[in-house]
């Protein structure tokens, strides 16, 4: 009995039964004629045809061009083979870009905003402010990043400046206070109004409202951004609402959420 079963043959080669059957299918090994007994018997020629296809493919090379290749002679061999090799290369450098990302998002705050960024967050956590809000304000700025990026280095510097700002970090703290409140409760508007008439004396910190106000699509951006974060509670939203209200009818342009 000459040869070897597609088992024993499949054993040899280190790939399994489908896969041989498989290359039978795609024309790359021709299918031995069965023996006296019925079956397929697989000799040296045929063992010889399974190993370059097996090493072919795993070197990379694509099954629909394994045939030629395998007949083709010296220089196209050697040229394809090249071929390969680059694609390879090409594969390698981008799996290992894909890792270094992995490796940057590992470092979390920082891939995704930077380093100046992660230090007014760190600082805002150093003055007081709520992890909530800290943690919506990091979310804000991914997004920020993400929609108007030419703007968000000029916003970080208005942002900035308006943590030195100690009125508006007095502000900053009764509104938070305000989140509680009922929404009718009359302290919203003053509080509102005492938030935007001091926007309205410093034209840095104004900016930290306008600054990220997109070329295009300024409403659907400026919404997006303004406005995430956790829901807010009604008397957030109101003296939102208000403080928004106020500034526009100061002459700040603020893109309203249903505008075009």
């Amino acid at each position: 009995m000459n040869g070897v079963t597609i088992g024993q043959a499949a054993a040899f080669v280190g790939v399994t039964v489908k896969t041989v059957r498989h290359y039978h299918k795609l024309g790359l090994v021709k299918e031995p004629e069965r023996d006296g007994s019925g079956y397929r018997r697989y000799g040296s020629a045929d063992l010889l045809r399974l190993v370059q296809v097996r090493t072919l493919a795993a070197a990379g090379v694509p099954l629909a061009g394994i045939g030629p290749l395998i007949d083709a002679d010296v220089t196209l061999f050697t040229a394809a083979l090249a071929d390969v090799e680059r694609r390879l290369t090409e594969q390698i450098e981008e799996l290992v870009a894909r890792r270094d990302t992995l490796h940057r998002l590992a470092d979390g705050d920082r891939a995704l905003l930077g380093d100046r960024a992660v230090a007014l967050l760190e600082r805002m956590s150093g003055l007081g402010f709520p992890a909530d809000a800290v943690a919506a304000t990091r979310e804000g700025w991914v997004l920020a990043k993400a929609l108007a990026p030419e703007g968000f280095d000029d916003y970080l510097t208005h942002f900035e400046h308006a943590l030195h700002d100690t009125r508006l970090l007095a502000l900053t703290e009764r509104a938070a206070e305000a989140a509680a409140w009922e929404p009718d409760d009359p302290r919203i508007a003053e509080l509102a109004t005492a938030v935007a008439d001091h926007y309205l004396t410093d034209p840095a910190l104004l900016k930290t409202v306008t600054g990220l106000q997109a070329r295009t699509e300024a409403a659907t951006r400026y919404t997006l951004i303004a406005h995430h974060g956790e829901e807010r509670t009604p008397a957030a939203a109101r003296l939102a609402a208000l403080f928004e209200t106020r500034l526009r009818a100061a002459g700040v342009h603020i893109p309203r959420p249903d505008s075009h």
